[in-house]
C-alpha cells in the first residue's frame, strides 16, 4: 500500500468554496482503480491549510491510473485553482 501525501494551501476567501467542490471531487478519485482510501484534515494552526492522505494499492494507481484519467481531469477543474501555492505531493510505504 502507498500512502499519497499532499499539503495544500488554499487562497484566502475560498475556504468554503474549495470544501464545496472537495465533496464532488471525492466522487471521482474514489471511483479509481487501485484508491483504497483517503482522509482531508483541516490545520489547526493555519486556517487556509489541509492535508491531504490517500491510500493506494500501488504508485502507479495513483501516478499513472489517476493522474492519466480523463477523470483526473475533471478532479484538477474542481480543485486545482484553489491551490497556492501548488502542493507537493509524495508517497510514503
Amino acid at each position: 500500500m502507498i500512502l499519497e501525501v499532499a499539503i495544500l494551501n488554499i487562497k484566502k476567501g475560498f475556504l468554503e468554496d474549495f470544501e464545496t467542490n472537495f465533496k464532488k471531487a471525492e466522487e471521482i478519485i474514489v471511483s479509481m482503480k487501485g484508491y483504497i482510501s483517503h482522509q482531508l484534515k483541516k490545520c489547526i494552526e493555519e486556517e487556509n491549510k489541509y492535508i491531504l492522505l490517500v491510500n493506494w494499492k500501488t504508485i502507479e494507481d495513483h501516478e499513472i491510473g489517476f493522474r492519466k484519467s480523463n477523470k483526473y481531469q475533471e478532479w484538477k477543474a474542481l480543485l486545482h485553482n484553489f491551490y497556492e501555492p501548488f502542493p507537493i505531493v509524495e508517497h510514503y510505504k
